[in-house]
């Protein structure tokens, strides 16, 4: 089966010298709900404006339905959806204005998928863009982009900025809507929250590079958290050299590591380890899960 995303060895730099994305590489296939995560920063958005064929790649290759976003712009856009959190709506137009250009767009227009998220989001046609809340304009674009039933939905940080209730309607209306028509998503999000509540799959970047790259399930059942004193363990890198150890880092006088693998595993292969005691052993929240592979003081990673 051929992916509809392919990312091969992506580079993307701002200043020429330090790269946001650097060798990224991580495919989807056709029907598959991927969460891109990462801190603020972490080149998520790079990730999704490459995809786009809004930026282009300082090296590697990008592309959507085997084609070059770039090369072959129109052929992929008429095939994909977008919503992103800073992305601008012509405030002087009615709600009404947009729906029609964008039903002129795209041949394969669905009007009444349209009348169903008119009715569901009580959307005023007759309002300008500008008059309607944050919410409300997120719903907006999120009905232009559905509506033509995209093979693929990109969505950038889509509910940044919602209140709780929002949010929860926004995601949810894109999984109902389209994961079961058989469309994909890529989703960017740091809200460890957003991805729990579309499920699917996880990829983490940091400082450039994927970091993770797992089905969520797995994530909750075969990773763990190791905390070790940092008076008890003399060489701070032993942990990094255990086989399993994604990331090390200091968490004020104790050392935290991720390994992959269930508790049981870990402790046993921590217990065959020289020079690492007092290791407490723990399954944790994806929450802190990702907290645990992104933020702190960092000592050395085995990823």
């Amino acid at each position: 089966m051929n992916p509809v995303v392919m990312f091969r060895d992506v580079v993307r730099s701002y200043d020429g010298n330090t790269p946001v994305l650097n060798g990224v590489t991580f495919s989807m296939q056709p029907e598959e709900i991927v969460g891109l995560l990462g801190r603020n920063g972490t080149g998520k958005t790079t990730l999704i404006r490459i995809a786009m064929g809004m930026l282009f790649p300082h090296a590697g290759t990008v592309e959507l339905f085997g084609l070059s976003p770039t090369k072959f712009p129109v052929e992929v856009k008429k095939r994909i959806g977008f919503v992103a959190a800073d992305q601008e709506l012509p405030a002087f137009w009615t709600v009404g204005e947009l729906i029609a250009l964008h039903r002129r767009l795209f041949v394969k227009w669905d009007v009444s998928l349209e009348k169903q998220l008119l009715d569901r989001f009580a959307l005023p046609t007759g309002s300008r863009i500008g008059k309607l809340s944050t919410g409300q304009r997120r719903q907006a674009a999120l009905l232009c982009a559905v509506c033509h039933r995209p093979e693929l939905l990109l969505l950038d940080e889509p509910a940044s900025g919602l209140d709780p209730e929002a949010r929860r309607e926004f995601l949810e209306t894109a999984i109902q809507l389209l994961n079961r028509e058989g469309s994909s998503i890529l989703f960017s999000s740091h809200q460890m929250s957003d991805v729990e509540r579309l499920g699917g799959r996880v990829v983490l970047l940091d400082d450039g590079k994927v970091r993770l790259d797992r089905a969520l399930d797995d994530l909750r059942e075969s990773h763990c958290v190791v905390m070790v004193p940092r008076h008890s363990l003399p060489d701070t890198t032993a942990l990094a050299q255990v086989p399993g150890c994604l990331r090390t880092r200091v968490v004020q006088d104790t050392v935290h590591a991720v390994f992959e693998g269930t508790p049981a595993r870990v402790q046993e292969s921590l217990l065959r380890t020289p020079g690492v005691r007092d290791a407490h052993v723990t399954l944790v929240t994806l929450e802190d899960l990702f907290i645990e592979m992104v933020g702190g003081e960092r000592l050395e990673s085995a990823a």
